[in-house]
């Protein structure tokens, strides 16, 4: 478990206050990764709760869609709800990653001050002081990296190029972080083809062994309306799969933006606050 660090427990920039996995005492993943064990586990909750509620109003059309389409419904419906409680989850995560953004004021504002090797320990301090875990932040960790190899650079660029690695690094690891998410996304659809595929087989048994008994067309007229209404309902688990499967997406669509959009703010906070305000000179790498 992720300990509170006792004297910045009250610091302005919180990961262990804010996270809401760490708010449950559990070590939260890196940056905007979720912890899929978690999600899981509120998933099969929700599923439960749902499928709870529907037997409280057992003949209702909405119950017979969910309960009586056979077992891939049932899952399909469990892993809807992984993937949407994954993307609220990330949605967090995303939030408290872009409270970093807020601290427009680590480099002091004075014009006179530089910042280069010999007042980077400063701004360092300052950061430390303000924010209980650094590394937990995706743009304090990428300052507090970078501005720890300040002594070793010999002009600014070398500062711009270390952003841009760290910024590389972490679009990487931005694009893993979805990898679970699409997978989940892709398996609602398909398990609801299965069941779809599933109801089709037993509906056109079904209709073989009364083609094999019966011996008068009017024998197979009564039993073929029931197998076209079987196959009618065959078809709600691809329907139900679907909706959840766009409705998913369309919300990842708007998360996914909405980080993309703090990566590019985090690229334009470095080289506002940092690149555009160094000094790198070969006095103070010596000193």
């Amino acid at each position: 478990m992720s300990k509170i660090n006792p004297v910045n427990k009250h610091a302005r920039f919180s990961w262990y206050r804010d996270d809401m996995e760490s708010k449950l005492g559990l070590r939260g993943a890196r940056f905007t990764r979720v912890n899929n064990a978690l999600c899981f586990l509120i998933g099969a909750i929700l599923t439960v709760g749902f499928y709870g509620i529907l037997s409280l109003f057992p003949k209702t059309s909405l119950n017979h869609l969910f309960t009586q389409r056979g077992v891939f419904q049932y899952v399909a419906v469990f892993i809807a709800s992984w993937a949407l409680v994954t993307v609220v989850v990330k949605w967090g995560k995303i939030r408290v990653q872009r409270k970093a953004l807020e601290f427009t004021d680590l480099v002091p504002a004075e014009a006179d001050f530089v910042l280069s090797p010999a007042t980077v320990g400063q701004v360092v301090s300052r950061l430390r002081e303000e924010c209980d875990d650094p590394q937990r932040f995706l743009l304090f960790r990428r300052i507090e990296l970078a501005l720890s190899n300040l002594k070793n650079m010999g002009q600014v660029g070398d500062l711009d190029d270390v952003l841009e690695s760290l910024a590389n690094n972490d679009e990487d690891v931005m694009e893993s972080s979805y990898t679970m998410l699409k997978g989940l996304i892709w398996a609602i659809p398909v398990l609801g083809f299965v069941g779809t595929v599933q109801g089709l087989s037993v509906a056109i048994g079904r209709f073989g062994g009364v083609l094999a008994a019966a011996k008068d067309i009017n024998e197979i007229r009564p039993v073929l309306q029931g197998v076209t209404a079987g196959l009618s309902t065959a078809f709600d688990t691809t329907f139900v799969a679907l909706v959840a499967a766009l409705s998913i997406h369309m919300v990842l669509i708007w998360v996914r933006k909405s980080e993309e959009e703090m990566m590019v703010e985090c690229k334009t906070y470095c080289q506002r606050h940092l690149v555009g305000r160094v000094r790198v000179t070969w006095f103070d790498r010596e000193g």
